[in-house]
């Protein structure tokens, strides 16, 4: 098959050797950019440090020539150079950055920190949304009031409303997970309403013909045909979510990812700057992975053509996890007292959930290796 066929396929070998190709032509061009954004800089020569010139005398300009003299003598008669790179560092720079991270910046329980609080915002923006995103999808007098006003939504320039949010909720977790919830629901509540527009006549139809109630109808085609559409979508909003976060934890810098970003950028170790964003991209990666998994498990249909062994209990476990740790996160915000407890209840929930899920997926591959 041609390499340059409009839309073409990749078989599993060329898929690899043109991404192995494709990771090294990254590194290369990152380097090339680095080297040709690097500076020289003289080995132990510091600066002079000037005295304001701002309503400054003459003695006193008179003094700071001599200064600039004596500082740009001191930097030519300078012998031994050393390359920085002040803007862009190199790729093993950055790699040399995550030990000095971890052991003196603790960006695991930053980065955990950052994790937390962006589950705590879909959680509630989810929450939200979706059942106003039906009511405006199914019944027209809602749609009628307030469809224009959804759409409409999606233009609020959100970073402009970080004041606002400060306002209202504070400068403490709170008004984080607003910020990050309201980012979230913008984007995600016009959607909703989309994917009830794009469920098809037929599946309608049919319901009708057997007699099915609205309930039944919103139960059994609404539902299923708007969440297997709709995780998709998620797992793009989920890139956009992690804008945001950036940005709430400038506000009150408690901890997280975000404001460790931010303090790094200020005092000037890009290498360190880098070396995060890599841990955002591989978050989103590995969380962009984990919604293919749970889009397979909740929503098999899409993916086999028959029942599989497995898929059950693979289900279940997920189920439960999400209905607990969602239990868990309204507990916490009507009853903060007992934060520490359920933080406790939702890890044990959470390792019974992935046990269940452990167990399906050996049963599934009990089952294709029977089948093979």
């Amino acid at each position: 098959m041609s390499l340059f066929k409009l839309r073409g396929e990749l078989n599993a070998s060329q898929q690899v050797i043109l991404g192995i190709i494709g990771l090294f032509l990254f590194l290369l061009l990152w380097w090339v950019l680095a080297e040709f954004s690097s500076v020289q800089k003289p080995v132990g020569y510091e600066p002079i440090e000037m005295p304001s010139s701002i309503n400054a005398d003459a003695a006193t300009l008179a003094r700071i020539d001599s200064l600039e003299k004596i500082d740009s003598i001191n930097y030519a008669n300078a012998s031994e150079f050393q390359k920085i790179y002040p803007s862009i560092p190199p790729p093993h720079h950055v790699l040399q950055a995550f030990p000095s991270l971890i052991k003196d910046d603790a960006l695991f329980p930053n980065t955990l920190r950052s994790i937390w609080l962006n589950l705590q915002g879909y959680f509630w923006a989810l929450l939200i949304a979706l059942p106003i995103g039906f009511l405006i999808g199914l019944l027209p007098i809602f749609r009628g009031l307030f469809a224009g006003q959804v759409d409409a939504m999606r233009y609020l320039p959100l970073t402009a409303l970080v004041g606002m949010f400060t306002t209202w909720f504070g400068i403490d977790d709170g008004m984080k997970i607003a910020f990050l919830a309201f980012g979230i629901i913008v984007y995600i509540l016009p959607v909703v309403v989309q994917r009830i527009n794009e469920v098809k006549d037929v599946y309608l139809k049919t319901v009708f013909t057997l007699g099915a109630t609205d309930w039944q109808t919103i139960k059994t085609v609404y539902i299923p045909s708007v969440m297997s559409r709709m995780i998709d979508d998620i797992r793009v909003i989920t890139a956009i979510s992690w804008t945001y976060i950036i940005i709430a934890e400038l506000l009150n810098r408690q901890g997280g990812i975000g404001s460790l970003i931010y303090i790094k950028s200020r005092q000037g170790q890009i290498a360190k700057v880098f070396a995060m964003l890599l841990v955002i991209i591989l978050i989103g990666f590995l969380q962009d992975k984990i919604f293919v998994f749970i889009d397979k498990k909740l929503f098999p249909h899409k993916y086999y053509k028959q029942n599989i062994s497995g898929i059950a209990e693979s289900k279940m476990g997920i189920y439960t996890i999400l209905a607990l740790v969602a239990l868990g996160l309204l507990i916490i915000a009507l009853l903060p007292s007992l934060t520490g407890t359920i933080h406790l209840v939702m890890i044990v929930a959470l390792l019974a959930g992935v046990i269940m899920v452990l167990f399906g997926e050996f049963k599934l591959f009990q089952s294709n290796q029977q089948n093979a």
